[in-house]
């Protein structure tokens, strides 16, 4: 039976900095800073600032695509495969920490688009802060997808997808399809080093991929490798495998077709 609550924390006095603290040991995707005094650096910016500016969103796709395209220059990647990857990277960003707190905590961190901030970094996925976090209790496995679908589906990801088509024709499929793969992606890292909270993490994420626009993007297959409970496949692909060198992700769709 599955173990609907998290009664760990008492959610209305939660040190919400601690929670995020916690969280942010699961790997750097999982990392969102804190500490109030990051505001004297004028380089952060509110993650709503990559739904109404294209000219972040382009640099970064840009700079995504000359990465991938290795030392032979950027014209090697297609811009979709660029956008792709790039998006990618950000989902995973904008996931991981709520759905991990919510998961963990029994709480989820009002990270909303005004009060995330993103800074640029060349190398690696961008550095995250709120400068003051607080947060609402989801205890409830129903009541935490319900929660991360709004707070991430519809408010930060949603304009995010009709942001990146606005500047390079990308099917929404792949878009979602990669939002998919970071919901599974974050259940897989959080069963691994929590395995406590794996069934709480194979619950509420399987409730968040069969909400919006993500029901439909995958299959649940029996798990594999280090998965728990599951494993996700989706119906999709992110078009790494176009990047010189690149290959299939775990989860890609093409690993169902037939070799020719």
């Amino acid at each position: 039976m599955v173990n609907t609550r998290c009664d760990d924390q008492n959610t209305e006095s939660v040190d919400v900095r601690g929670v995020l603290a916690d969280v942010a040991g699961l790997g750097p995707f999982f990392t969102v800073a804190t500490d109030p005094a990051e505001v004297v650096d004028p380089g952060w910016r509110p993650m709503r600032d990559l739904h109404t500016d294209p000219g972040p969103l382009h640099d970064r796709i840009t700079h995504v695509r000359r990465v991938l395209g290795g030392t032979d220059g950027s014209d090697r990647v297609d811009d979709r495969v660029a956008a792709s990857i790039a998006f990618q990277g950000l989902a995973a960003l904008v996931v991981s920490a709520p759905f991990a707190a919510a998961v963990l905590h029994g709480v989820l961190p009002r990270l909303t688009p005004a009060a995330l901030h993103w800074r640029v970094s060349v190398s690696g996925p961008w550095p995250l802060w709120c400068p003051a976090p607080d947060a609402v209790p989801v205890p409830d496995v129903d009541e935490a997808a319900v929660a991360l679908a709004a707070a991430l589906l519809d408010e930060h990801l949603a304009p995010l997808v009709t942001a990146v088509r606005a500047q390079v024709p990308i099917a929404p499929r792949v878009l979602w399809g990669s939002v998919a793969s970071s919901v599974a992606s974050g259940k897989r890292l959080v069963s691994v080093q929590r395995p406590a909270a794996a069934e709480r993490a194979a619950a509420v994420a399987q409730r968040l991929l069969a909400t919006g626009p993500l029901a439909g993007t995958g299959e649940l297959r029996p798990p594999q490798g280090p998965d728990l409970h599951w494993s996700f496949r989706r119906r999709s692909c992110c078009l790494y495998y176009r990047v010189p060198g690149g290959g299939l992700c775990e989860d890609c769709v093409l690993h169902a077709r037939p070799a020719r």
